[in-house]
């Protein structure tokens, strides 16, 4: 099979989903720009922040652009093969993810900004409302755990000889460009809120500028070699730090520089696929991969494997946290909510073409892989000689996701622990983002390196089950509205069919698990059968009282 077909009929399937089923989304919620969104009502200069929908897209796209449609497509891809991937990828993210973030983003601005578990106060009651915060809570240390872990890794030194005399090490200069990124980050941030220079202005020095860190990076590339513990902990410390900042000094001019930084991959990583001649080495279909069954069936572990590429929850939680406080008008919903997680299919598309064209090392890091196949995408322009510039600067992007969501996330982690514990002032967020990153501060302690291995499935499952969560509560909201609610409810259905099937196979594995041949406990296996157990009984709860309120009259449904 051709590979620049695949990939040029996945975009043109992408961009006929937009143009046709978001626009018919679009539709069914009525987005109506004289109504005036929270951005405007209750402008603060802090979280509340109208803000341009191109700056918005880019700071949207990487806060739920992370390690997900990344590492999940190439795990997925190693184990099943590419065609399963690439049909649910372009399936799911048009008619499930785009939808889920999409409507997810109209109905908190429909609610004052209030986020994804506060709507479900609203129509399902309060009990529904601190189930909800509770499973949030627990799907986003998942993120943080394997997005920390991820990061650290691909963060971390191997070294490997230039040529000649002189000793490039990937993880050191990927360590150099990243850190430095998040200070030009910074330095944009103080100089757009003081100084107020035009967008345009700022967009020619710093990305260029962000690019020129790339290659200091290659040349500094043993100034920061630190072990992978450490690197952990410090990614934490960030966390805490970014998470108690003001949007304008970090998130939105991070979160802008990265979106060209993610822009660039998906350029030069469509153009090298398109023109570099390269030939699928992947088989379409992984010979013993069972379709039904227990651990590594391709149903229903495909979906829960891939996560983030064609669905994900955890961006309702960044539609309803952040970016709700920031959109200036209803219709910048659609490129924004709609049109940012199409983005994110196709850089899944890129991701899983990176190991279609490879014949990865056994055990090879995702990020490894991914970073190695957009260096050679960069050398069908560029050549061989920028191979270290290349490799670096796919590595950097890949941290880039993650680095942005892993802000967002502690963030949203801070507001729930607030929200569900009365914490008020600064101490009460201080003690939120201290619990929300302590905890996979722990775990790490006792995994070590590659912890993220032990729970990238509970944390595929429950970013899913989240997902089908948020449609739920999106579609009783539409129901009460009086509008049309099949092409939300239908996909949450599904959605639950897949990651409960998916629970109940991992409760049995992790079951099996818990003692080593030795009869030694399994820490680990024991922490996440309780957490996926704990996931199950609160979805359940939430679907329960759903089933409850749609079956009252609508006069009497409130709660």
């Amino acid at each position: 099979m051709s590979l620049p077909l695949l990939v040029l009929g996945m975009l043109a399937f992408l961009a006929l989903g937009y143009t046709l089923y978001g626009r018919f989304v679009a539709r069914q919620l009525d987005l109506d720009d004289r109504r005036a969104t929270p951005a405007v009502t209750q402008q603060d200069g802090v979280d509340f922040v109208p803000t341009r929908p191109f700056y918005l897209l880019g700071e949207h796209f990487s806060a739920i652009a992370a390690a997900g449609p990344i590492a999940g497509p190439i795990l997925a891809c190693q184990q099943f093969g590419w065609l399963p991937c690439l049909l649910w990828i372009g399936l799911g993210v048009v008619f499930i993810g785009a939808v889920h973030d999409f409507v997810s983003l109209v109905a908190s601005i429909r609610h004052k900004a209030a986020s994804v578990a506060e709507i479900v106060r609203e129509h399902l009651g309060e009990g529904a409302h601190r189930a909800l915060l509770g499973f949030i809570w627990l799907a986003l240390v998942y993120v943080i755990l394997a997005f920390t872990d991820i990061t650290a890794a691909t963060l971390t030194a191997r070294v490997g000889e230039a040529g000649g005399e002189s000793t490039y090490v990937q993880g050191g200069a990927v360590a150099f460009a990243a850190t430095a990124y998040l200070g030009l980050a910074v330095v944009m941030g103080l100089l757009q809120r003081f100084l107020q220079p035009p967008l345009w202005l700022l967009t020619l020095v710093f990305v260029p500028a962000t690019l020129a860190l790339v290659w200091l990076g290659t040349e500094a590339s043993t100034l920061m070699l630190l072990p992978h513990g450490t690197w952990a902990g410090l990614i934490l410390a960030y966390c805490f730090l970014a998470s108690l900042t003001p949007v304008w000094a970090l998130l939105q001019p991070r979160g802008y520089l990265g979106g060209f930084v993610l822009y660039l991959v998906l350029a030069v990583g469509t153009l090298g696929v398109l023109l570099g001649g390269f030939e699928v080495q992947a088989p379409a279909v992984r010979e013993g991969v069972a379709l039904v069954g227990w651990e590594g069936a391709l149903l229903p572990f495909l979906f829960v494997t891939i996560a983030c590429g064609a669905c994900s929850g955890f961006h309702g939680l960044v539609c309803s946290g952040t970016t709700s406080k920031q959109l200036a008008r209803e219709s910048h919903s659609h490129p924004v909510g709609y049109g940012a997680m199409l983005l994110e299919g196709f850089v899944a598309v890129i991701a899983l073409a990176t190991v279609m064209i490879a014949v990865p090392a056994k055990g090879q890091p995702p990020g490894d892989i991914y970073a190695q196949g957009i260096a050679r995408c960069i050398g069908v322009f560029a050549g061989d000689h920028a191979v270290l510039f290349a490799t670096t600067f796919g590595a950097m992007a890949f941290s880039t996701f993650i680095f942005d969501t892993l802000d967002v996330a502690t963030r949203l982690g801070r507001y729930l622990l607030q929200e569900m514990f009365g914490w008020k002032g600064r101490g009460g967020a201080m003690l939120a983002t201290a619990l929300t990153v302590g905890v996979p501060w722990l775990w790490l302690l006792e995994a070590g390196r590659d912890g993220y291995k032990t729970g990238w499935l509970l944390f595929g499952t429950s970013n899913q089950l989240l997902a089908a969560l948020t449609l739920m509560g999106v579609s009783v909201w539409l129901h009460r509205e009086g509008r049309r609610c099949w092409y939300t409810l239908l996909p949450s259905i599904f959605m639950f069919a897949v990651t409960f099937w998916s629970l109940a196979v991992q409760v049995r594995s992790l079951w099996l698990k818990r003692f080593a041949p030795d009869g030694s406990v399994q820490w680990g296996a024991w922490v996440n059968l309780a957490v996926a157990l704990g996931l199950s009984v609160l979805a359940l709860g939430l679907v329960r009282r759903a089933i409850v309120v749609v079956r009252r009259p609508r006069a009497q449904a409130a709660p």
